[in-house]
C-alpha cells in the first residue's frame, strides 16, 4: 500500500472541477492567522463571533506548537 488509504474516510469540501484549490497554509502561517482571529475576537463587535469560530476551527486542524 501507498499510505493514503485513510483519505477515503476524509469528506473533503466538494469543488467545482474547474475551480484552483489554495495552496495549504504552512505551520508558522496558521499559527500567525491563528493569533490575528484571536485579536479580532477579543476585541469584540460585528465580526468577533465569526473569528472566534474560525479561530476555533483552524486551531482544531493545526498541531500544536512544540
Amino acid at each position: 500500500m501507498d499510505g493514503y488509504d485513510h483519505l477515503d474516510e476524509i469528506d473533503f469540501v466538494p469543488v467545482e472541477h474547474d475551480a484552483e484549490r489554495l495552496r495549504l497554509l504552512t505551520l508558522n502561517e496558521a499559527y500567525d492567522l491563528i493569533g490575528m482571529l484571536r485579536m479580532v475576537a477579543q476585541k469584540g463587535g460585528t465580526t468577533a463571533l465569526e473569528a472566534d469560530r474560525l479561530m476555533r476551527e483552524i486551531g482544531a486542524r493545526t498541531p500544536s506548537q512544540g
